[in-house]
């Protein structure tokens, strides 16, 4: 009993962390789904098939055990372990089988094959010591390596295929009940060994697989464009999980309609757009009721495919429209920066006399930088936590949910701050600067020649200029981070986790800025050119934050 506990806790053990980034609902799969594309359609066969190839499988599996144990010779072993472990694999594969099949083999073949491989070896030791024994007899006499017997190696495979499919079947039923809202309205925090199998029974044609489908392009979205927070995501739990990366979604997709168009009219336009999609979703006229149809008409029709899914999954019903509305006004200030000369700034020119005078450049004192980081950062906090006030706020009084948004805009703008002084070579590209001009004056620089000095690198006034605003990022941090010890205990680690991340980065950049060992890995320019965080790094930064409790 005591070597079933162990391995059980084991196996378990390391299933759970290595499936801890995967994000499940986006592995839910329509088999018939109508509204796909045609290789989706496709493969809705293959699902069937794969489905059914399973089950024959193991039926001839459990078959053929039986046939070993009626004849009571040499395989009576091997065929009790069969009919014992195969029919429980069965039902695993036919409640389970898409995610069994579907997620990644980290999630699947690694916590079966390294938990199997330990025991092996150990159970070799065993008997070579003669621990214990197999009565001769009933044993095929065959060694998968010298001193262990098949029937041995078998049995600790089928033991932890079904520690880990199970596992799996769990995580399929929860991914069902919180992907999918119209068919579960409410999902308890510990649901019922009933609802789980009603999940797991319902069929996938009753999926909705335009949900399906936002959903993993949000999380491919994620996971693309930020690592830090990608990370972070793998430690929320449940429909808060999703939001909060359908939330970044639309963020993200808003944000590159605005920096990817092709002009500065064309990205009004895009923020003129977008401001009409919230006040379509956020009516204030007539009786105030949303109407769905209008705005997937609006959206398809004015929206490329790729940005479709993005703003028609946005959970507004859970968010109050005015931070979205000053998140469009941060997107704004972008645009008011003066066009990027034909030719890039050469310093040392004699031509430098037609440069744009400094008021052209909208962030001209510590102040507007303030208002710019608390509406492109602050508001993005803003709405995380109404998200997390929805889920799990139950509990909280309305004084300290006021004070956590306050909190968490002040914590916006020191992320903003970090994510400023990382780009600024990049940004210098677009012909923009995002720290204050009155800065830029006290060390000689106007934003036309501070953007050739980050474009040459290696310049002391901008990295004197990038510490300055480091400094005020880790101030700002510091005042706001108490906050996070406030929110509901199902947010508090994860909260900490995203913070943590982001700000590792100002702490990589000022390793490097110190003389010391550079640990600043540049991506190739044509990748953006920006500093990052190693990966092993960022895993012990999370694992530092979440520990924390």
């Amino acid at each position: 009993l005591f070597f079933f506990v162990v391995q059980t806790y084991t196996t378990s053990l390391l299933y759970l962390f290595l499936s801890k980034p995967t994000f499940h609902p986006a592995y839910l799969r329509v088999e018939e789904d109508t509204q796909a594309q045609h290789h989706a359609k496709a493969a809705a066969p293959r699902w069937r098939y794969l489905k059914f190839g399973g089950k024959l499988v193991l039926a001839y599996g459990i078959k053929a055990g039986t046939d070993m144990i009626e004849e009571g010779r040499k395989g009576t072993y091997m065929g009790l372990i069969i009919v014992w472990a195969a029919p429980f694999l069965l039902l695993l594969w036919t409640l389970a089988y898409q995610f069994i099949l579907g997620l990644p083999l980290s999630n699947t073949l690694l916590p079966i094959a390294l938990p199997t491989l330990y025991l092996w070896i150990v159970d070799t030791m065993a008997l070579k010591r003669g621990t214990w024994v197999i009565e001769s007899g009933t044993k095929l006499e065959i060694h998968l390596w010298d001193g262990l017997e098949i029937e041995e190696a078998f049995f600790f495979l089928a033991t932890n295929a079904l520690i880990v499919f199970g596992l799996i079947a769990f995580d399929n039923a929860m991914a069902i009940l919180y992907a999918f809202p119209s068919l579960f309205p409410e999902v308890p925090a510990l649901p019922s060994p009933v609802l789980l199998i009603r999940a797991l029974l319902t069929p996938t044609s009753k999926y909705d697989g335009e949900r399906i489908r936002g959903l993993t392009e949000a999380v491919d979205r994620l996971r693309r464009k930020s690592r830090s927070f990608y990370l972070a995501s793998g430690v929320f739990q449940g429909r808060l999980r999703i939001d909060l990366i359908v939330l970044y979604s639309f963020c993200r997709v808003a944000d590159d309609l605005i920096d990817d168009a092709s002009s500065v009219e064309v990205a009004r336009s895009w923020i003129a757009r977008l401001t009409t999609f919230l006040t379509l979703s956020y009516p204030t006229e007539g009786d105030g009721k949303v109407d769905p149809s209008t705005i997937r008409a609006f959206v398809t029709k004015n929206f490329p495919p790729s940005a479709q899914l993005a703003l028609l999954h946005l959970p507004t019903a859970c968010l109050t429209p005015q931070p979205l509305f000053d998140l469009l006004a941060g997107f704004e200030t972008d645009l008011l920066f003066p066009p990027a000369p034909s030719r890039p700034f050469d310093l040392t020119s004699t031509c430098n006399t037609t440069v744009s005078p400094d008021r052209t450049f909208p962030i001209a004192t510590e102040a507007d930088l303030d208002l710019y980081g608390a509406r492109v950062a602050g508001t993005v906090a803003d709405l995380c936590l109404q998200l997390v006030f929805h889920h799990h706020g139950a509990l909280v009084p309305a004084a300290t949910a006021t004070a956590l948004v306050g909190a968490g805009a002040r914590m916006g703008i020191a992320l903003q701050c970090v994510n400023i002084a990382r780009d600024i070579a990049v940004d210098a590209r677009l012909h923009r600067v995002y720290m204050p001009t009155s800065w830029l004056a006290a060390v000689g620089l106007t934003p036309e020649t501070l953007i050739a000095a980050a474009a040459s690198r290696g310049s002391v006034e901008v990295e004197v200029l990038r510490m300055k605003l480091l400094d005020k990022a880790f101030a700002t941090y510091a005042e706001a981070r108490a906050a996070i010890e406030r929110l509901p205990h199902e947010a508090r680690p994860p909260m900490r986790v995203a913070v943590e991340s982001y700000m590792e980065i100002g702490r990589v950049l000022r390793e490097g800025n110190e003389g010391g060992r550079v640990r600043i890995r540049m991506k190739d320019a044509d990748k953006g050119g920006r500093a990052t965080v190693p990966k092993l790094r960022r895993l012990r930064t999370a694992w530092s934050a979440a520990a924390m409790g």
